[in-house]
């Protein structure tokens, strides 16, 4: 059962980071349009970070909680080792950035949203650094 659970985990987490690299890739080139006046693309851009988002990027991170809490179930002693506090440290603030990709999603889709091109292209490198990271502690299990 463990392992099962430990795949569909992967696999939920593959999926949630391929999208939290590339809703903010969707916003840098959101940002672009808007600057230029390509009221075409803007709306183009809004369905795709529309579907993005609730399509794929939400239902992968409730799997990616469900199955890493049922891999925890199987293995509470887990919850004594620091490593693992770390990592749950790194999922909290990538829920909290799932949930700021929300908020700039609900700014460009009422054309609220100030932030630049060049914001949002540093904001992409923030999951690649949990991600990182997570797979270190994952791995080495360093305390």
């Amino acid at each position: 059962m463990y392992l099962w659970m430990k795949a569909l985990h992967l696999v939920a987490m593959v999926t949630w980071f391929a999208a939290l690299f590339y809703l903010p890739r969707l916003y840098v080139y959101h940002a672009q349009a808007r600057d230029r006046g390509e009221q075409q693309a803007i709306d183009h851009f809004l369905v795709m970070e529309r579907k993005l988002y609730r399509g794929i990027m939400t239902p992968s991170m409730i799997a990616v909680l469900l199955f890493g809490g049922a891999m925890l179930a199987l293995n509470p002693a887990w919850l004594s080792q620091g490593w693992l506090h770390a990592k749950l440290a790194l999922v909290v603030l990538l829920v909290a950035y799932h949930h700021v990709c929300l908020i700039y999603l609900k700014q460009f889709a009422a054309a609220r949203c100030t932030r630049g091109h060049v914001f949002f292209r540093w904001f992409n490198e923030l999951p690649v650094i949990a991600l990182l990271l997570i797979i270190f502690l994952a791995v080495m299990k360093p305390f």
